[in-house]
């Protein structure tokens, strides 16, 4: 691109000018390839994500048909959060290819969008991590559900592991799981305004989850 540049300005500027309106130009050039870069690499992190909802919402529908009344029983009879943590994550882990051997190195440390540290008391808190496909990290957790129609557990996806930035809505999404076996993208329930607001440097990123399922443009 640079040497079509410099062939067009040596053809159409003399001398004199042609340095000028090079520099010029070279100093655009640089200001524009770094947001143009970062542009280009958040549309790949959404496209994948779209690409793995899908194939987690099927994988659901594979799971649900095949889950045993024995597996539904343990489920309801474990006692603590680990307990069912540990259940589910047994339930799904051939289908996502979750290693449960190695974990994430402890340097790794999501935050949100907009930049702020996720307390361990936050409902996005993920303490343990796995890696699972193509090198991403998945956490499962057990929500304490209210009523029936909250979710019984949570899960994240870090779609390029430990490889930054590490945030919710760039890199980071994640799902709702119901008693029926149903999931639903953070986000779903939320108005647009909502969406756009969640899904700006300024929100969480969390939103972000649903809101780029349904074509909404990150913020940039």
């Amino acid at each position: 691109m640079i040497k079509e540049i410099k062939n067009f300005l040596k053809k159409h500027y003399p001398k004199p000018e042609y340095s000028i309106t090079l520099f010029i130009a070279l100093a655009i050039i640089l200001l524009i390839m770094p947001f143009s870069i970062e542009n280009t690499r958040q549309a790949s992190l959404i496209s994948k994500w779209n690409e793995k909802i899908n194939r987690v919402e099927y994988m659901f529908s594979v799971m649900n048909a095949h889950v045993t009344n024995d597996m539904l029983k343990s489920l309801k009879k474990a006692q603590t959060t680990k307990e069912k943590e540990k259940i589910l994550l047994m339930i799904i882990k051939p289908y996502m290819r979750i290693n449960t051997e190695k974990t994430p190195i402890k340097h790794y440390k999501p935050k949100f969008r907009n930049g702020a540290r996720i307390s361990k008391d936050s409902k996005y808190y993920f303490e343990d991590l796995h890696y699972a496909e193509n090198s991403s990290i998945v956490g499962i957790k057990n929500i304490n559900t209210l009523t029936e129609k909250d979710p019984l557990f949570i899960m994240m996806f870090d779609i390029n592991g430990i490889l930054l930035p590490n945030r919710w809505g760039n890199d980071i999404f994640g799902i709702n799981i119901y008693a029926n076996g149903q999931i639903q993208p953070f986000g779903y329930d939320l108005d647009m305004q909502a969406l756009k607001n969640d899904c700006s440097k300024k929100g969480s990123g969390v939103g972000c989850s649903y809101y780029y399922t349904i074509g909404g443009e990150f913020d940039d």
